[in-house]
């Protein structure tokens, strides 16, 4: 019976080998996950939410209880610390919301026109620190302290023999400002004072690609998760979307490959008119994470010779499908898609995805 450690290393080198396009020994299954861990442990989510601690704990108990797959995203909840990624409130279940509650974005306005300036004198880093304490009132020191933790809670999934499978999570400039001007603002900012948001954007792309080069190189990340929620092409002109979305995610990805490691792209939304312009990327250093709105064959078409592909069971089909459903789904997308391609939940799954939905995941790519 193989340990722990040898089931560690056999996952992540097939992890490797599919991401660079070779051929695994079966099709690996990550799954993204965190309060569907809480309902499936019978924890309440404002208990889930309450720590880190008690959100891996939750995680690695409901990774084990679905048996024998490659791993999770990540190693705990991501909710508490959307501020963080969105410059936006969030309500959390046991203070805004009922105790078992899915916390909620709680985006308005909060950053003024005239903080551009103050970002352009000032920089970013004081700016950001000032806004989250002052603006959102959000516990900046003690979610440090928290943050400062993870490295073991990664480590606890990979005693019992998981992956974590991106424990760095970066954050696309734009999403800084849309979250903390609020989308509809911020749009019309790209357009009233388009050289202005630019020189904002490229102040903060400058900081924050130096605290992305000294994180990878201080975890030894081989795989960097980036998240450009809503950079998605429906919802820009091309040539918005080329100067607020595209050059963005490009340079951070140059980063990326610069320090070693790979980049996972989270795409939500539907991508589909610009998927060209990710061939500009080198092959077999990039997974193409779709929530399942981008037509997954319209992806494999257009990068499946260039890079991995991970996807794309729906919340729908986990939440009200049949494990028969989400089994033949399952393996009909292992069959088309081809050897660099990873199984996984289309976005995160739902709180209420039934457990033999996601067992049937797992059954699906055992067997192939």
């Amino acid at each position: 019976m193989e340990t722990t450690q040898e089931l560690l290393r056999k996952r992540k080198e097939r992890l490797r080998k599919v991401i660079a396009l070779e051929k695994p020994d079966k099709t690996p299954f990550i799954l993204m996950a965190d309060s569907f861990c809480a309902r499936h442990m019978g924890v309440k989510l404002s208990d889930f939410c309450s720590s880190f601690k008690v959100a891996n704990k939750t995680m690695l108990d409901s990774a084990k209880a679905l048996g024998d797959f490659e791993g999770m995203n990540a190693a705990f909840a991501a909710g508490p610390i959307f501020p963080l990624i969105f410059m936006t409130k969030v309500k959390l279940p046991g203070q805004e919301l009922p105790a078992d509650s899915l916390w909620q974005l709680d985006e308005k306005e909060v950053m003024t026109i005239e903080d551009y300036d103050t970002i352009l004198n000032k920089g970013w880093g004081p700016f950001m620190v000032d806004f989250l304490k002052n603006r959102l009132n959000f516990p900046l020191e003690a979610t440090m302290q928290q943050l400062a933790e993870v490295p073991k809670l990664v480590q606890n999934f990979e005693d019992a023999g998981y992956v974590i499978y991106s424990p760095i999570v970066a954050t696309a400039v734009p999403e800084l400002i849309g979250g903390a001007r609020s989308m509809p603002k911020y749009t019309r900012d790209m357009y009233k004072i388009p050289d202005k948001v630019e020189a904002v954007l490229d102040v903060i792309q400058k900081e924050c690609l130096e605290t992305l080069r000294q994180t990878i190189r201080a975890t030894k990340a081989t795989i960097v998760f980036l998240s450009p929620a809503r950079g998605a092409s429906e919802f820009y002109s091309p040539k918005l979307w080329e100067r607020f979305v595209w050059k963005y995610l490009k340079e951070t990805a140059d980063v990326i490959f610069e320090e070693g490691a790979a980049i996972d792209i989270h795409i939500d939304s539907n991508w589909e008119r610009d998927l060209e312009f990710f061939r500009a990327l080198p092959k077999g250093k990039c997974v193409f994470e779709t929530d399942g709105v981008t037509d997954i064959y319209k992806i494999k078409k257009v990068l499946g010779d260039r890079m991995c592909i991970k996807g794309d069971v729906g919340a729908a089909k986990l939440s009200l499908g049949t494990p028969d459903e989400v089994y033949n789904y399952s393996v009909q997308l292992i069959r088309d898609m081809g050897p660099g391609f990873i199984l996984s939940t289309g976005c995160s799954a739902p709180p209420d995805a039934k457990v033999e939905n996601i067992k049937a995941m797992v059954a699906a790519a055992a067997s192939n």
